[in-house]
C-alpha cells in the first residue's frame, strides 16, 4: 500500500468519532425536517434544496449568470430586482458537474455536494482543533458545530459547508506550513463566498510572519535555528500570492460583466448588503433589548448568536490561539457585524467561524463526566433540529 494511501486511512481512524459523533447530530436535525414536513404535506429533501439562495444557486447552475444589473424599473421585491451575480461561482460549477456525471437533477446534485462538503467541514474543524488541543477537543469542536442554532445551513443547499471545508483545510495547512496548499484551498474558497476575505486576511498574515521569521533566521542562525532544516522564505510568500486569486479574480469578472469597476458593489447594493460598520446591526439590536417580547423568534435568536459571537471571539483572542485562526475568526465577525444585509441572516455569516468553537470545546473536554457532555450535546442537538425545522417551514426570511 502506497505510504500516502496509509496516511490517508491513519488520518481517517483518528478523525472517525468527530465524523460520527457531528453525523449523529445532524441526522437527528435532518430527521426533524423530513418529519415535520410529511406532516405538513411538504417534502423535506425539495425544500432543503430549494430554500431561498438554494433556488438560486441551482438557476445558476442551469441557467448560467445574468447578462448584466437589473433596469431600474424592475420592481423593488422581485426576482427581477436582484441579480445573480451575487453568488460565487464555484458551487454553481459543482452542481452542474455532478449533474453532468449521475442521474440526479440540479436541486439533487446541489444537495449531495452540501452534505459532502458538511462531512468535510466537520473533518477539517476536527484536525484544526486536535492540531491545537488535543483530539478529544477536536471531536468535540466538530460536534459542537454541527449543534449550533443555524447548523441546518449545513445540510441545506447552500455554500457555508464547502466554504467551512475549503478554510478549515486552508488553515490546516498553514498551521502545519503547507503553504502552496493553503494558499490553493483559499483561492477555491474565495470563489465560494464573499466572506473569503477574511480566509484571505488569515493565510496572507500567517504567511507573511512566517516568511520574516524565515529571513531572520537566516540572517542570524542560532543554535536551536542551526540543528532543524531551514524553511524557505518563498514558499510563505508563494501561498499568499495564491491566496486571494479566486476572490479578486471573481470580482473582477463581474466588474467586466456589467462594465463597471465597482460591478460587484453595485450587485451586493441590490441585495441590501453593504458594511456600514455595525450601525444597523447595533440598532436592530437595541430594538430587540427594549421590546424583546415583540420581536420575532429568529431575530431574537440572531442577537443571541451575535452576543455570543462577541464573547467568544474576546476568549479566543484571550486565550492566544494561533494569529491566522484569530485573524480569520475576527474577521468573519467584523463582517457579520458590519454587514446592513437582512439581520435575520447574520448568524448565518458566522457559521463558517469555526475557530471561535475552541474555548468552548475545549471547556467541554475538561468536564471530567461523559454523562455531562452527553446530556448537554443531546439537549443541544435536539434545540439544534427543532429550531432548524422553524427556520425551514415556518420562519419568513432566509436562514
Amino acid at each position: 500500500m502506497p505510504a500516502r494511501l496509509r496516511r490517508l486511512r491513519a488520518a481517517a481512524r483518528e478523525a472517525a468519532p468527530a465524523l460520527l459523533g457531528f453525523a449523529a447530530v445532524r441526522v437527528i436535525g435532518v430527521a426533524v425536517l423530513f418529519y415535520w414536513g410529511h406532516r405538513r404535506g411538504r417534502p423535506a429533501a425539495e425544500r432543503m434544496a430549494t430554500l431561498w439562495d438554494a433556488q438560486l444557486y441551482t438557476e445558476v447552475a442551469a441557467a448560467g449568470y445574468d447578462h448584466g444589473l437589473p433596469s431600474p424599473g424592475a420592481g423593488a421585491h422581485t426576482r427581477d430586482a436582484y441579480s445573480t451575480l451575487a453568488f460565487f461561482p464555484l458551487y454553481p460549477a459543482l452542481i452542474r458537474l455532478v449533474r453532468a456525471v449521475t442521474p440526479l437533477g440540479f436541486p439533487s446534485a446541489a444537495l449531495l455536494i452540501a452534505w459532502i462538503a458538511s462531512l468535510a467541514a466537520a473533518w477539517g474543524i476536527f484536525a484544526v482543533a486536535a492540531w491545537c488541543h488535543g483530539r478529544r477537543t477536536g471531536v468535540l469542536a466538530a460536534v459542537v458545530w454541527g449543534v449550533l442554532p443555524h447548523a441546518v445551513v449545513e445540510s441545506l443547499a447552500y455554500t457555508e459547508a464547502l466554504f467551512t471545508a475549503l478554510a478549515a483545510w486552508s488553515l490546516y495547512a498553514v498551521l502545519t506550513r503547507r503553504w502552496i496548499w493553503a494558499g490553493a484551498l483559499c483561492s477555491l474558497a474565495g470563489l465560494t463566498r464573499p466572506t473569503a476575505v477574511a480566509l484571505v486576511a488569515a493565510v496572507v498574515v500567517a504567511a507573511v510572519a512566517a516568511s520574516v521569521r524565515a529571513r531572520g533566521r537566516r540572517a542570524a542562525p542560532g543554535p536551536a535555528e542551526a540543528s532543524r532544516p531551514a524553511e524557505g522564505w518563498w514558499r510563505p510568500c508563494l501561498g499568499a500570492a495564491i491566496a486571494p486569486l479566486g476572490w479578486l479574480g471573481f470580482i473582477a469578472w463581474v466588474g467586466a460583466r456589467v462594465d463597471r469597476w465597482d460591478g460587484y458593489l453595485a450587485v451586493q447594493r441590490l441585495w441590501h448588503s453593504r458594511f456600514d460598520g455595525g450601525v444597523s446591526t447595533a440598532r436592530q439590536l437595541w430594538q430587540t433589548c427594549l421590546h424583546p417580547a415583540s420581536a420575532p423568534l429568529t431575530t431574537v435568536v440572531v442577537a443571541l448568536v451575535l452576543c455570543a459571537g462577541a464573547f467568544l471571539c474576546a476568549l479566543t483572542v484571550a486565550q492566544r490561539q494561533p494569529l491566522p485562526l484569530v485573524v480569520y475568526g475576527v474577521g468573519l465577525l467584523v463582517i457579520a457585524v458590519g454587514d446592513s444585509a437582512f439581520f435575520a441572516v447574520r448568524a448565518r455569516f458566522l457559521l463558517p467561524a469555526f475557530p471561535l468553537l475552541l474555548p468552548l470545546a475545549a471547556g467541554l473536554a475538561r468536564v471530567r463526566s461523559g454523562g455531562v457532555r452527553l446530556t448537554l450535546l443531546s439537549t443541544a442537538a435536539a434545540l439544534s433540529a427543532l429550531y432548524g425545522a422553524y427556520l425551514v417551514f415556518v420562519g419568513s426570511h432566509a436562514p
